[in-house]
C-alpha cells in the first residue's frame, strides 16, 4: 500500500509545484509593475530637470552672455568677435546640460534590475525543482 500512496502523492505534488509557480509568476509581475513604475516616474524627473535648467537658463545665459561680449567689447575685442567668443561659451554650456540630462534617461538607468535578478532566481530555482 505504500506505493499506492506514492503514486497518489505525485500528482498532489506536482499540483502543488505547478500552483507554487503560478503564485511565484504572479509575484513576479507584481514587482515588475512596481520597479517599472518607479522607473517611469526616475525618467519622468529626469524629463522635468532638462526641462526645467532649459526654461530657466535661458534667460540667465542670455543676459549672462550679453554682458560678457560687452565687456570683451570694452577689453579691446571687436564688438562682432566679443558676441561670438560670448556665443561659443553659452553653446558649451547648454552642451553640459543636455549631457546632464541625457545621462538621467540612458537605458542601463531605467532598466528594472531588480525584477530581472529576481526572475533570473527565479528560473535557477525552477530549473532546480524541475530536476
Amino acid at each position: 500500500m505504500p506505493l499506492a500512496k506514492d503514486i497518489r502523492a505525485i500528482p498532489a505534488l506536482f499540483g502543488d509545484a505547478i500552483e507554487q509557480l503560478g503564485k511565484l509568476v504572479h509575484n513576479e509581475v507584481q514587482l515588475a509593475r512596481a520597479e517599472i513604475s518607479e522607473k517611469v516616474g526616475q525618467a519622468g524627473m529626469g524629463i522635468a530637470y532638462v526641462a526645467a535648467a532649459g526654461m530657466l537658463m535661458i534667460p540667465v545665459l542670455v543676459v549672462l552672455l550679453i554682458t560678457l561680449a560687452l565687456w570683451l567689447s570694452q577689453m579691446g575685442l571687436s564688438p562682432v568677435g566679443s558676441h561670438l567668443v560670448a556665443a561659443a561659451i553659452g553653446a558649451c554650456v547648454s552642451i553640459v546640460l543636455g549631457v546632464v540630462g541625457m545621462n538621467r534617461l540612458k537605458p542601463e538607468n531605467l532598466t528594472p534590475t531588480v525584477t530581472i535578478q529576481q526572475v533570473e532566481r527565479d528560473v535557477a530555482a525552477a530549473k532546480e525543482i524541475a530536476r
